[in-house]
């Protein structure tokens, strides 16, 4: 039997040959607390994102790896990591860090999505680097990586508590029934401002997501 046949039949996975272990990997991480109590709620809005990035482009989370549910796949002809770190928020650094160590992601190929209560419910913010703005998922995530901030990170608004109610049970609650339109049309800019970084790179991925805001969610 000819050498060439033989070798026509093997399949080889591409994440397991020595080539792509140093291929440009991107890694992409969406923030939120793992129990299904949490599905919906406010925090969680970086999961609900990377839901839809992979649903869209038919990826599936069916691995765990380096304390994170995991979906490997290609999206605008990278290379990626989808992942939803299932170490409770305030953890989150843990998984990360690992993945991007295992998986050799250079910083400026580590993006990160989160909610932010500084932004109106409806605006994206994607930016280069920057600090953890008291968040303490991201908080974890700069320590873990050795107090490195240079990554990008996605944030989506999702308001600003009530009255005197505390941001930490605020990000806890559910979006209402009255907010749901638009936040399924922030995900919907969300998920293309992350094909647009992965294509065309952060300049045009911010020029997209940061001059487009919402319509504001009316009262009563």
């Amino acid at each position: 039997m000819k050498v060439g046949g033989i070798l026509a039949r093997i399949r080889i996975h591409p994440w397991t040959t020595r080539a792509a272990t140093t291929m440009d990997r991107y890694l992409i991480v969406g923030l939120g607390n793992p129990e299904p109590k949490y599905a919906a709620n406010r925090h969680n809005v970086g999961f609900r994102c990377l839901d839809r990035l992979a649903a869209l482009h038919g990826l599936s989370f069916e691995r765990r790896q380096k304390h994170a549910r995991v979906a490997l796949g290609t999206l605008a002809g990278c290379a990626v990591v989808l992942a939803k770190p299932q170490t409770f928020m305030n953890e989150s650094g843990r998984a990360v860090a690992e993945l991007a160590a295992f998986y050799r992601v250079e910083l400026e190929r580590l993006l990160v999505v989160y909610d932010d209560i500084d932004l109106p419910l409806g605006t994206l913010r994607l930016r280069p680097d920057g600090g953890s703005g008291g968040h303490r998922g991201m908080r974890s995530i700069i320590e873990h990586l050795g107090q490195k901030t240079g990554f990008p990170r996605l944030r989506i608004g999702v308001g600003r508590p009530p009255g005197q109610m505390e941001a930490a049970a605020y990000v806890l609650q559910d979006f209402g029934a009255q907010e749901l339109p638009v936040l399924d049309e922030t995900l919907v800019r969300a998920v293309r401002a992350i094909e647009l970084w992965l294509s065309a790179g952060i300049e045009a991925a911010m020029n997209y997501a940061n001059l487009r805001t919402g319509r504001p969610v009316m009262e009563g």
